[in-house]
């Protein structure tokens, strides 16, 4: 073993050289491209690497730590093990099923007819082909890579925060907010350097705006791939994460409380480990891609829609995205650091709410982010035709904010132990299981009325502030109302970085009370953990809220872009969907059902997993590892099922009305079915998310 290591320290000696060579290389590639490109993507790759180096600052900060007593890192690695072998696992299956749509993809293109933008570009279908394949699987990779950091960090600062739980609450908050604030900004880091790196690499090998090649204003419909792997990965990893999350937890309650009356996070429980385990792979990793996703496909449509404003206008609207979210970097940095340990780490202090010291944070980055949003339209979307009319965008922005803060309001209203909702919950559990259910579920209801309020103020007050900020198009009609609507989306997520600090907060202090009850840690260590564990669970309900608001309002986008994409092929003008006709009618029916069955398959699958995990009962000594194992294998096999529900129905659909549509006389049939199917599925999404949420 001796000469084992000495090669392995050679190489591991070798490879540290290695990598700061190929690192210079790369960042000297990625600044020469930013430079051929524009001063404005040098800013983003600055601001993104700055960032970078500050979440490794964070990183050894949190790992400089102590890990505690023996039996805390015992458990800690246990959790660890489980983690990273669920995730090696789930990330082989989605990478294969990555490279098998990629194929598709790679079909589909090289197959389908050219664009008139293609055309005019002189890029071939291979190209284009090659392009989009490459996009998606690059969009794909950083969402895993994101994810996976995440993770990372997440199960070896779990350990520290119960540690640190035995000295100080606010010294275990302050470790737990860091970690996640690490995650954080690696997530929309990769996010926005991964589409600048794209957009510039393009922009430099095909030449653009040179004179017979592409146009700028085209360039950003190349990085749609991007942000379609970035949503298939999301979609796999939240389905499988949750299905591994809820069937550990709902498993280990079964079998713990009910059957056996023992504490919640007992040692004699196989499935704690498990539930432990499912809060880093479902709150950390799954939340991660899901808000990568969010960031990607918001940035990507905006950016398509600053290409079409650009054809007129300054270029600026088409990176303008990328800007905000640098800028988000920034301020989301600055409310994490705000949060800081008391001086003295022998006094106890009394311990303050960690919620109220979150929303400061928050609070700080809010209004650093409303006086960044003005700065950057201002640089922007200035433009001397219309003087005024960055002012309204940067108003659109504030909506978005607004509608952010308000969201997390709303989430906190309804979930946290100190309002109105939950303690009437309580009181109704004091007459049995039933009128629980039924007061949970009618709250639940109810929580869907005023978010889709929120939603449709802001859709609508940003898309007239836009409407009226005095861009026009060649006929001189206003053209400003749509990209209002993306400002807006942008907007809410400017603060995203200290959004997913909260959440990823939660995973974090959720498992650091697992380690504290298993360590049998004396009651006061408990307590503290306890409080910061209730936090946690409002600040994940908090970023599913915020989740759920920012696709609502991107998702507004991206129906328009759909419809843009069908007029250009159709090369036919394609303005509305006349729901009306009895097939668009039912394309509207079956989306809206499509979503019932999702949900319905998604808990049936946890269900089942559950029942697997109660089979596996407990021992003195149990075989943590094991139960590991099962609910392992049994997300993944149960993920399958509903996330080719999602892809595939769209296509069936399509082509069966398409076929329909060609015997009847309608060539855009398919289309305008799947538009409304697509449609009605995001409005029930919608709703259903609040609800279950």
């Amino acid at each position: 073993t001796n000469s084992f290591l000495q090669i392995f320290r050679i190489l591991r000696g070798i490879n540290v050289r290695v990598l700061v060579i190929l690192l210079f290389l790369g960042f000297g590639y990625v600044f020469y491209i930013g430079a051929s490109t524009s001063p404005i993507i040098v800013f983003v790759f600055s601001v993104c690497i700055v960032s970078f180096l500050l979440s490794i600052y964070l990183t050894k900060w949190v790992l400089s730590k102590d890990e505690g007593p023996p039996e805390m890192a015992q458990i800690s690695e246990a959790i660890r093990d489980g983690a990273e072998g669920f995730f090696k696992t789930q990330y082989g299956t989605i990478s294969k099923m990555a490279l098998l749509l990629a194929l598709v993809i790679l079909s589909i293109y090289l197959f389908r007819n050219t664009t008139p933008q293609q055309e005019s570009s002189g890029l071939g279908r291979a190209t284009s082909a090659c392009i989009t394949v490459a996009a998606f699987l690059l969009g794909a990779l950083c969402s895993g890579v994101a994810g996976y950091v995440g993770m990372w960090v997440s199960v070896r600062a779990n350990v520290r925060v119960s540690s640190a739980a035995r000295r100080s609450a606010r010294e275990a908050l302050q470790i737990a907010v860091r970690a996640g604030g690490f995650s954080a900004l690696v997530v929309v880091g990769m996010a926005v350097i991964g589409i600048a790196i794209l957009y510039a690499t393009f922009y430099v090998w095909l030449g653009v705006d040179s004179p017979g090649s592409m146009k700028v204003t085209d360039l950003p419909l190349l990085l749609v791939g991007y942000g379609f792997g970035a949503s298939f990965v999301a979609l796999f990893a939240q389905l499988g994460g949750g299905i591994y999350t809820k069937a550990a937890d709902v498993g280990a309650d079964l079998v713990g409380k009910v059957e056996q009356g023992i504490p919640e996070d007992d040692p004699r429980n196989p499935a704690v480990i498990a539930d432990l385990v499912g809060d880093n792979v479902g709150d950390c990793a799954a939340r991660g891609a899901d808000l990568f996703e969010s960031i990607a496909a918001e940035i990507i449509s905006a950016m398509i829609l600053g290409g079409t404003m650009a054809q007129h206008y300054p270029s600026g609207f088409i990176l303008f995205p990328l800007v905000v979210h640098s800028f988000d970097l920034v301020v989301s940095s600055i409310g994490i650091l705000s949060i800081r340990g008391t001086r003295d780490s022998n006094v106890k202090v009394p311990l303050e709410d960690p919620m109220t010291i979150l929303q400061k944070g928050y609070s700080v980055t809010i209004i650093l982010a409303v006086l960044t949003f003005f700065g950057s339209t201002r640089w922007l979307l200035y433009t001397e035709q219309a003087p005024s009319a960055w002012l309204n965008f940067s108003l659109c922005g504030l909506v978005g904010i607004i509608t952010a803060y308000v969201f997390v309001w709303i989430t906190k209203y309804y979930t946290d132990y100190k309002h109105e909702p939950v303690r009437t919950l309580a009181l109704s559990s004091s007459t049995g299981h039933g009128t629980n259910i039924i007061a949970g579920v009618s709250l639940g209801l109810e929580s869907t009325a005023i978010p889709v309020l929120v939603i449709s103020v802001s859709i609508i007050s940003a898309f007239w502030l836009g409407h009226t900020s005095g861009l026009v198009d060649e006929t001189g009609s206003p053209t400003g109302g749509l990209f209002g609507t993306a400002v807006a989306t942008m907007g809410m997520l400017s603060t995203a970085a200290y959004i997913l600090t909260m959440d990823m907060f939660g995973p974090i202090a959720d498992n650091a009370g697992g380690i504290v009850e298993m360590s049998r840690q004396p009651e006061s260590v408990r307590e503290i953990t306890d409080v910061l564990d209730a936090v946690g669970n409002t600040t994940k309900a908090t970023t599913k809220g915020f989740a759920i608001g920012s696709a609502a309002l991107a998702s507004f986008l991206l129906f328009s872009a759909y419809m843009d994409e069908v007029s250009s092929f159709a090369r036919e003008p394609f303005k509305q969907v006349d729901i009306a006709i009895p097939e668009v009618f039912i394309g509207g029916l079956l989306g809206s059902m499509l979503i019932f069955l999702f949900s319905a398959w998604a808990c049936a699958a946890v269900g089942r997993t559950a029942q697997e995990v109660v089979k596996e009962d407990y021992k003195e000594k149990p075989d943590y590892g094991r139960c590991v194992a099962i609910v392992a294998s049994a997300s993944l096999r149960e993920m399958i099922k509903p996330g080719a529900l999602a892809i595939v129905s769209p296509i069936v659909v399509g082509f069966l009305f398409r076929v329909l549509g060609h015997y009847t006389g309608h060539p855009l049939l398919g289309a305008k079915v799947v538009a409304a199917l697509l449609m009605f599925a995001t409005v029930s999404g919608i709703l259903m998310a609040l609800f279950l949420n």
